[in-house]
């Protein structure tokens, strides 16, 4: 992309992962600032190495560590997430494009949340928690080049997938830990689940909310 063409508040991709537009300083050779969307990181770079995407319904992603589906067509409550899509704010409003902000109040003509904005409807789209099982996951451009161990000497799945609510790929983070840790599932034999990195466990014990959260599937398009 051309600078003149990078925009706050764009979802692009770089390295491979989602990102968003915070700044633009023109003035320097790395003129793009970046939040990962992921982790709330910030990045820096130039407009040459990212690549714009326009989230719509039924993409999913993880925002700081938490997995969202985007949804118009379901109506949000007090505490939900918003992302506001379409925005087209009014003299005394102070949003833009693609923030993310918390519903305070539902009406019939929008919402209105902590910043003290007043959304029209049809301006934001719902951010539900979890990932849908028909959604489109956009936490990467490229599935392909994302660098997971789905290797080595595990099992091959034993266990029918309609009798595990886990499949081949899941990726689960390990709640209450002091490091980040996350693992895909690689092979499944009975009750047992075969995380990458040689790391097995019990499938009663993946499916523990306390202790394990489902984040994504990179390969369920």
């Amino acid at each position: 992309m051309k600078l003149f063409q990078v925009r706050k508040g764009q979802f692009v991709y770089y390295n491979n992962e989602l990102h968003k537009v915070y700044a633009i300083k023109p003035m320097y050779k790395l003129s793009v600032h970046l939040i990962k969307l992921r982790d709330l990181t910030q990045h820096i770079t130039n407009a040459a190495s990212v690549e714009r995407y326009i989230p719509k319904e039924n993409d999913s992603f993880i925002f700081d560590h938490k997995v969202y589906t985007l949804s118009k067509n379901q109506k949000p409550v007090a505490g939900n997430l918003i992302l506001i899509n379409n925005p087209s704010p009014d003299t005394l409003d102070h949003y833009s494009l693609n923030e993310i902000e918390v519903v305070e109040t539902v009406d019939n003509k929008g919402v209105v949340t902590s910043d003290l904005n007043g959304i029209k409807h049809t301006e934001y789209l719902l951010m539900i928690p979890g990932r849908a099982p028909d959604s489109h996951p956009i936490d990467y451009k490229n599935m392909v080049n994302v660098e997971e161990d789905i290797g080595g000497d595990y099992p091959q799945t034993i266990q029918p997938y309609s009798e595990l609510s886990v499949q081949l790929g899941d990726i689960f983070k390990k709640r209450n830990s002091d490091v980040l840790f996350e693992a895909m599932v690689v092979a499944m034999k009975g009750q047992t689940i075969y995380l990458g990195g040689g790391h097995e466990v019990p499938y009663e014990e993946l499916m523990d909310t306390e202790k394990w959260e489902f984040q994504y599937n990179p390969f369920n398009h």
